[in-house]
């Protein structure tokens, strides 16, 4: 498995085309979810991605404060193997991708309800009270560096 980081700037073609087909296919397609999945905060962001074999394992970005949220942010988590704790370690990787590339002090999310524990086990904590995004039980989350 092979961890990659890339800023927007960065990216081949082919890697781009590669990430905006997987982040449409989980959260267009599969969660039913008709809305702008790929948004001008990509062109902030880090991009993070495990990659076998096979292609993208896991994905996630990371971004500065003051493009999502005051914060720097993560978000865009997705393991396309499954409880296989790709999920755990593409989160952390995106943690320490705004430490390095950053230097935040605190990291705001929005998770989708189900997930709260991945991103409980990884330090977040629930910040906000459940609220409805995109059709999707969504919570807030922060984790301070």
């Amino acid at each position: 498995m092979n961890l990659v980081i890339k800023h927007f700037s960065e990216l081949t073609t082919d890697e781009l085309f590669e990430i905006y087909k997987l982040r449409t296919a989980v959260f267009v397609v599969e969660q039913n979810c008709p809305y702008q999945e790929v948004d001008d905060a990509d062109k902030s962001a880090y991009h993070i991605w495990l990659e076998d074999e096979d292609g993208i394992a896991a994905y996630a970005r990371a971004l500065p404060e003051g493009v999502t949220f005051p914060t720097a942010s993560i978000g865009r988590v997705i393991s396309v193997k499954r409880r296989c704790r790709l999920g755990s370690k593409v989160v952390r990787a995106a943690i320490d991708t705004v430490r390095e590339k950053f230097g935040a002090g605190k990291i705001t999310i929005e998770a989708q309800v189900y997930a709260r524990s991945l991103y409980e086990k990884a330090g977040f904590v629930q910040t906000s009270e459940e609220f409805i995004e995109d059709g999707i039980p969504h919570i807030e989350m922060q984790m301070t560096l």
